[in-house]
């Protein structure tokens, strides 16, 4: 399973704000776009995902859904992302379809060495840098700690660094051995971005062919 490099985590504050903003990354190019929806009534979050699904078909944009592994396999989304408090993978592993994949959040290089384990499809490794999309955020990791995890981890498993990721650090993530990036205020700020964070993730990708060949 190839999984892309930039995943783009809907924004908004209201559910139309998403589906405006999602809409408006997957004509701006988003290969990856996460539906991240908190506190909403399970009625409204249907709705919405059922929209945002035609719209990622549409554009043929793969598309996940945060935590609700039961919502992702009733509207075929391409996948779940799990968080730390959310159902262990394994669990939402026996319940959706064999297609689908499971990303997984991490803090720690622990965290990493138990979703491996749970034979999650990608991990999303953070924070990169202070953010204020998410309430009761872990300890920042920076370039230092991402070195430091992906030195030891030595894993096949897509690493996707996330937290605060702006154009001009993702030379330097990638140099760490992340596999990718997911990005939420960012794009958001600009959804033109998303053709630049291509180019420099491609740039990357083309460089590590150039080596293997050399």
């Amino acid at each position: 399973m190839i999984i892309p490099k930039l995943h783009y985590i809907s924004q908004g504050n209201s559910t139309q704000e998403h589906l405006e903003n999602i809409q408006m990354a997957c004509s701006s190019g988003a290969e990856l776009v996460q539906l991240r929806l908190k506190n909403v009534p399970e009625k409204e979050w249907l709705e919405l995902a059922v929209a945002v699904r035609e719209i990622t078909s549409h554009f043929q944009t793969r598309l996940i859904i945060n935590d609700n592994y039961k919502l992702a396999k009733e509207i075929k989304a391409d996948g779940v992302h799990l968080g730390k408090t959310d159902v262990c993978p394994t669990i939402a592993r026996m319940h959706i379809y064999t297609w689908q994949m499971i990303g997984g959040t991490a803090n720690t290089l622990e965290d990493c060495e138990t979703l491996i384990s749970k034979d999650v499809d990608y991990i999303s490794l953070g924070p990169f840098r202070f953010t204020t999309t998410k309430d009761n955020l872990a300890p920042v990791l920076g370039l230092d700690g991402y070195k430091t995890i992906m030195k030891a981890l030595k894993t096949e498993t897509p690493i996707i660094g996330v937290g605060g990721i702006k154009t001009d650090d993702v030379k330097a993530i990638l140099e760490t051995g992340i596999s990718g990036i997911a990005v939420s205020g960012e794009i958001t700020r600009d959804f033109n971005s998303i053709k630049v964070f291509h180019e420099l993730l491609n740039a990357s990708s083309v460089a590590e062919q150039r080596h293997k060949f050399e």
